[in-house]
């Protein structure tokens, strides 16, 4: 076992949002250097490696994609109603038929087929499969964008290193870990980084004051509380003006592409969100997530399963040759990820239910060996029979892609010791 860490315990984060804010008209970035880096270290037990993922996007399909409607068909099967399936570039391995994209790309492809967890409600599966622990009342555990921040810190200085698309208010966020972990939360896409200009009627002159005022502020606090939280605060004004300044921040402009590339993704929003996310990898973010949501089809499974994969198809199946045409698909690990799946039967108004005891994701890039499926469910996608992956399993994995270490504690704010991936192990099989 590694050295233990513990990260500051004082948090200011909605004094300097709202302060930054008014002081400086432009909304505080929470991200500033990070408080411990340094080398990936190899898992414990494992054979060391140099890892390949420099950097993650993580899609995630929120409210439960439905396995059977997806990635894990089942052909002839009463419960796969009127999907059909198509064969992949990859014998033996069939995708929905709303896949084409993805069914020509499958030799990049690893589809986990094996996951499983016991948490079947909206916010605890999603938590779960964030944190890889079970949601409580008492503490906040941090999602993996922000364990990659803490471990490894952020190539691009001017850029947030964790950014989070589309997810809303209710994402876990970087939990006991410092705050200059947690992630930037974007509405849309298309919508840039908001706030990073000077507001109607603010000079260069009226900036400085107004940025002198809060350094004064932050002054004052720092003497009576001298701690690492407040110190990481502080950089944040800093940081936040450095990225004003910066010509990469340009990343989160979308214009910037060409009329192909940005016809080849599409206009959607999750299309939109895949292309930023190229975008925010290649100037250096490790960790971007996309949303998409929808996915919890109670009724008209079918009809709204289709659109939702033919977004998600051409959204991912359109990233995948881009970033690889880039040289980038190495050093990036793409992730699906949903809550939970959906009931092998099928209701009375064509819909199915929460099913956390069987669902499907994928990964692909970053040392991932496709062209296969991992993990196997029985003839009507009830249950996992082959390598069944829990959430922190899940976790785990992801997390060995981008060399964190999973056996290094860290105290929460109250004593409480944990690791990345609570007690998951990695699917050491995907890198071989």
């Amino acid at each position: 076992m590694t050295k233990s860490r513990r990260p500051d315990e004082l948090s200011r984060r909605d004094f300097l949002s709202y302060a930054a804010l008014s002081l400086l008209g432009v909304s505080a970035m929470p991200f500033a250097s990070p408080l411990f880096a340094g080398d990936p270290e190899p898992v414990s037990g494992s054979t060391p490696r140099r890892p390949t993922a420099k950097s993650i996007i993580y899609l995630y399909m929120s409210g439960g994609m439905s396995h059977i409607d997806t990635f894990d068909t089942k052909p002839g099967a009463a419960n796969q109603g009127p999907l059909k399936s198509i064969p992949t570039a990859v014998d033996g391995v069939q995708l929905s038929e709303h896949f084409p994209m993805l069914a020509e790309q499958m030799p990049d492809i690893a589809l986990i087929r094996g996951l499983s967890s016991n948490q079947g409600a909206h916010e605890q599966g999603n938590y779960v499969m964030h944190t890889s622990f079970i949601m409580r009342g008492t503490i906040k555990h941090p999602c993996m964008g922000s364990w990659m921040l803490h471990f490894g810190g952020r190539p691009n200085r001017t850029l947030p290193g964790n950014v989070v698309i589309g997810a809303g208010t209710n994402y876990p966020g970087n939990g006991y870990l410092e705050p200059d972990s947690a992630p930037l939360l974007l509405g849309k896409a298309s919508d840039g980084l908001q706030h990073s200009a000077l507001p109607p009627g603010v000079d260069d002159a009226e900036f400085s004051r107004r940025l002198g005022m809060a350094k004064d502020l932050n002054s004052e606090f720092l003497s009576k509380y001298p701690t690492k939280s407040g110190l990481a605060y502080k950089d944040i004004y800093d940081q936040a003006v450095a990225l004003m300044k910066s010509s990469d921040l340009t990343a989160f402009d979308l214009s910037q592409e060409s009329k192909a590339v940005r016809d080849a993704y599409g206009d959607d929003g999750f299309a939109q969100g895949c292309l930023l996310a190229r975008r925010l990898v290649e100037h250096g973010v490790r960790y971007v997530e996309v949303d998409l949501g929808g996915w919890d089809t109670h009724a008209d499974n079918f009809e709204r399963v289709g659109d939702l994969s033919a977004k998600l198809d051409r959204g991912l199946g359109t990233l995948l040759p881009d970033l690889r045409e880039r040289g980038l698909l190495d050093d990036t690990l793409i992730v699906v990820g949903t809550e939970f799946g959906r009931t092998p039967d099928i209701t009375d108004n064509d819909g199915r239910n929460h099913y956390p005891k069987a669902f499907s994701g994928l990964l692909a890039g970053g040392g991932i060996r496709g062209g296969r499926a991992f993990g196997k469910t029985d003839e009507t996608g009830a249950n996992v029979v082959e390598n069944k992956l829990d959430p922190a399993d899940f976790n785990a994995t992801i997390a060995y892609a981008a060399g964190l270490p999973l056996d290094e504690v860290v105290h929460s704010p109250s004593g409480r010791p944990f690791t990345l991936a609570d007690k998951g192990h990695p699917a050491l099989e995907l890198f071989t």
